[in-house]
């Protein structure tokens, strides 16, 4: 009898591991880098050149109409307290910056209040629109090595009345780097992590996953929930932050949409965010004129600021493609770009003369060579492998 419960119970258990379908992947990478964007939470700020000038009269005007906000009226003349005042005016603008970053939250609102303050410092010491190398606002890292591994388990499966479901589990180790960014992530904990845990029928999809869903304006991953369904040719998703997102109260909560479809040849899309510091939303169009051109606008508000509107333009022909955009606010982007088998360059600068360039080439095999350098005299440069 001992013997027969032994079998009946491996039996059983055989039985439930073959009506699961489970999906095992793993990862590699292995490289160098150099003078990387440490991930500690806190941008660096390139600020942009100029010409060395004195406050012109529509700088006055500008600087004395932050008085109700600096509790100063600034002259061409500026006293040592006044002075002192401004600073503190800079520091508390600096402190809800990183903040805000810390918190996860888009920080374009408190970025522009920022450089605004310190403009006005600077044209109220006479040195307005002085030069200005890139601000270490966050710190940069040394030379290095990086190695990583990681699996990763997708379950899923089905009920009886038709609604799927699955879930995701990972192992990672080692160091990591994000080369979209130039930015060192830094090590892996080694522990196995539970991703997002997902159902889908005809409502719709659910997910579920404490702090790991991008906000759908911002990209920063803030959100615990999602909902995502279609309403006839418009594709709808709303994301949502359940707990507080920092210490601070005034994060306790966020929620963001997505709404999209084509009409006549456009696609649309609105993006916004319901955050402590107000709505931001954004339109953006796109329109293919042919097989190698194609046509973008967008409007987009940030809370608490103005809005700024981006026109664009891209195309490709003969693996070569070109990328340019423009906007209200005076910056610009440009990007170049060349691709031929499985090899690929590409080069963008924009209005601060900050360019990056990048080179892949597949090796074959699930294995991929990337090398990358920016006027950061950051760089990279490894393979990565997929299994």
């Amino acid at each position: 009898m001992k013997k027969l419960l032994i079998a009946t119970t491996a039996l059983v258990a055989t039985a439930g591991m073959a009506s699961a379908d489970i999906t095992i992947s793993g990862h590699a990478a292995a490289g160098i880098y150099s003078h990387l964007s440490n991930k500690d939470g806190n941008a660096i700020v390139k600020e942009k050149a100029g010409v060395v000038g004195v406050i012109s009269d529509s700088e006055k005007t500008t600087i004395d109409g932050m008085a109700s906000t600096l509790t100063v009226a600034v002259n061409a003349d500026v006293d040592a307290a006044d002075m002192d005042t401004l600073v503190d005016a800079v520091e508390v603008a600096q402190r809800l910056y990183d903040d805000t970053v810390a918190a996860g939250l888009d920080a374009t609102t408190a970025a522009n209040d920022l450089a605004f303050k310190k403009a006005v410092v600077a044209a109220a010491t006479g040195t307005a629109h002085t030069p200005a190398k890139a601000a270490s606002v966050g710190t940069y890292s040394s030379d290095g090595v990086y190695s990583n591994a990681g699996v990763d388990f997708t379950m899923t499966g089905a009920t009886d009345n038709g609604i799927s479901f699955s879930a995701t589990v990972n192992i990672d180790a080692g160091n990591e780097i994000d080369a979209g960014d130039f930015e060192l992530d830094g090590a892996d904990g080694g522990t196995a992590g539970l991703g997002a845990v997902s159902m889908t029928g005809t409502f719709g999809t659910l997910t579920f996953d404490n702090s790991g869903i991008d906000n759908l304006y911002s990209d920063a991953t803030t959100h615990d929930m999602s909902y995502s369904t279609t309403v006839g040719s418009v594709a709808l998703t709303v994301g949502h932050s359940v707990g507080a997102l920092a210490a601070d109260a005034d994060y306790a909560k966020a929620t963001s949409f997505s709404a999209g479809t084509t009409l006549s040849g456009m696609a649309f899309t609105l993006t916004g965010s319901e955050t402590a510091a107000g709505t931001s939303a954004s339109l953006a169009m796109s329109y293919a004129l042919n097989d190698t051109v194609t046509i973008t606008a967008d409007t987009d508000q940030v809370a608490g600021a103005e809005s700024v509107q981006t026109i664009g333009a891209a195309t490709t022909l003969n693996g070569v493609s070109v990328s340019v955009e423009s906007a209200n606010n005076s910056t610009w982007d440009v990007d170049l770009g060349y691709t031929a088998g499985g090899f690929a360059l590409t080069y963008g600068v924009d209005e601060t003369d900050g360019w990056t360039a990048t080179a892949t080439a597949a090796l074959g095999g699930g294995a991929t060579f990337a090398a990358g350098v920016n006027d950061e005299d950051s760089m990279y440069a490894g393979v990565s492998f997929a299994f």
